[in-house]
């Protein structure tokens, strides 16, 4: 059964973030990946399943292998997601310096 995924539920996941940020660097075999964590492998094949779904990893058959590829146009759609979040911050904080400048003049 394939489930439709959220992005946001995947990368709420501490292993899973830590999966990305592993591919995002080079390209990995689930078994490299797998390498990395103190978890059985099916539980390693589990994230990269729901990486996959969520459409964050692409996969590339080589031979018997699976190579895992980070997928930079879904990690864009999430930035361009919290971007005004984080402009709003910067905002907010920008304008409570100035205020504290106030006070300490």
């Amino acid at each position: 059964m394939n489930l439709r995924r959220d992005v946001f539920q995947a990368i709420a996941d501490p292993t899973r973030r830590s999966i990305l940020i592993l591919v995002s660097t080079q390209a990995m075999t689930a078994g490299a990946i797998a390498s990395n964590f103190d978890t059985a492998r099916p539980t390693v094949s589990k994230h990269l399943q729901i990486l996959t779904e969520c459409e964050l990893l692409t996969q590339e058959q080589n031979g018997r292998e699976m190579i895992y590829h980070l997928n930079p146009n879904k990690m864009k759609e999430i930035a361009d997601f919290i971007d005004p979040f984080r402009k709003m911050w910067d905002d907010r904080f920008n304008k409570l310096e100035d205020i504290m400048k106030k006070y300490k003049a």
